[in-house]
């Protein structure tokens, strides 16, 4: 199935994960302090060293046939006290878009990607307003050359780790499986914040297209439930997407997905294929994904922002992602309006509290910092220099 004109082709990274040295963020004061939920198991220290060695990651994706590169900028970076903007800072991140406009990649830029300033909260009353500050500075850096902005990375996960954090601090029970529910203010803020920087960078680019990411949790109720699904996807995943329906495209994140049953969110069968995140082998989640954002905003053009799969046998990537497209495909097929696929991730990074789950292209020795590409980069590399889905309706 050949790619249409103009489908964006890469990979996808973000800053705190792959930079290394992000010690203004609020993610590296809960490395190194204790959160008490056992979850940070170290910390990212240089991570993958890429604020020093980003030609190199672009140099290894434009030769391997990507023609596009998911990257964030570091708000902690930027501003590390309220107000106090670091022009050397934008300056690096003009200079990473220019650099990868002149590998042939087309940058498409991530303004939050779960860190923030450790000054900052999304409980703070002023945090839509603070963000959009934030976003309106930014402006050297995606106002030439840059076609596309994210605003805000997965504000559903942002919202649910609030709800989390609730949970931890009342003494409340944690959900047996599932997630547990996003705080409701916190979900209303991020929607506000998101559009007061479309706002923002609208003003200062009109050109760039502007939208958010979802993480898509594919939710499939067992016969009887599908009442219990839509209540439970409504606050989770539904909510965010609704708040994309006047953007000029929305991402699609999905790696996985929940069973519904009557009483809820169901655990992963024990008999299933696990990743090394513990969730389910199921590739087929981003088509339905991808089918069901279409139904709940119709008429937004889609970008699969993150889709991949942590695992140690390479092999197992290729098969992941080979069947993850053939969904993709025959959404395409019938109707779906995609218009880009980024995988998750180029490099083997830090994933939130570990480094144990590798979901990248390119190994990244810890010690030295080498990068080496693996099969599966070359083979969906490949992709990008045929356009053409290995994919037959």
């Amino acid at each position: 199935m050949p790619l249409p004109d103009g489908f964006l082709w890469g990979a996808s990274t973000s800053a705190h994960q792959t930079e290394g040295g992000n010690t203004n963020s609020d993610w590296w004061v809960m490395e190194h302090g204790s959160t008490g939920t056992g979850h940070i198991k170290e910390p990212s220290g240089d991570a993958c060293d890429s604020y020093h060695r980003w030609r190199e990651d672009m140099d290894l994706l434009a030769g391997l046939g990507f023609t596009d590169y998911r990257f964030s900028i570091e708000w902690a970076r930027i501003e590390p006290a309220p107000g106090e903007f670091s022009r050397a800072a934008l300056d690096h991140y003009r200079r990473m878009v220019d650099g990868a406009r002149e590998r042939g990649l087309r940058p498409m830029l991530t303004l939050h990607h779960f860190s923030t300033p450790a000054w900052f909260s999304w409980g703070a009353a002023e945090s839509a307003e603070l963000f959009a500050r934030y976003v309106a500075a930014a402006a050297p850096v995606y106002a030439d050359g840059v076609e596309h902005v994210c605003t805000i990375n997965e504000p559903n996960m942002i919202a649910t780790m609030a709800g989390l954090i609730q949970l931890l601090t009342t003494g409340a029970a944690m959900p047996e499986a599932g997630l547990p529910e996003p705080d409701p203010a916190v979900s209303q803020t991020l929607i506000d914040a998101h559009r007061r920087a479309v706002e923002a960078v609208k003003a200062h680019a009109p050109h760039v297209r502007t939208g958010w990411t979802v993480a898509n949790q594919v939710y499939q109720p067992l016969p009887g439930a599908e009442h219990v699904a839509a209540a439970y996807s409504h606050p989770r995943e539904d909510l965010f997407l609704q708040a994309a329906a006047d953007d000029d495209w929305l991402g699609v994140q999905s790696y996985t997905r929940t069973r519904i049953g009557p009483d809820g969110p169901l655990p992963v069968p024990p008999d299933a294929e696990r990743t090394l995140t513990g969730w389910e082998y199921y590739p087929a989640a981003l088509g339905h994904a991808l089918r069901h954002t279409a139904a709940v905003v119709p008429g937004v053009p889609l970008i699969v922002t993150e889709n991949g799969i942590a695992t140690a046998d390479d092999t197992r990537r290729v098969a992941y992602t080979g069947a993850a497209l053939a969904g993709m495909a025959e959404a395409m097929a019938d109707g779906v309006d995609v218009r880009g696929y980024f995988h998750w991730s180029a490099l083997d990074n830090y994933e939130w509290g570990t480094y144990a789950p590798t979901f990248g292209l390119i190994h990244v020795d810890r010690e030295t910092f080498a990068r080496t590409p693996k099969p599966s980069a070359a083979w969906l590399g490949a992709i990008g220099r045929t356009r053409a889905l290995p994919y037959q309706p």
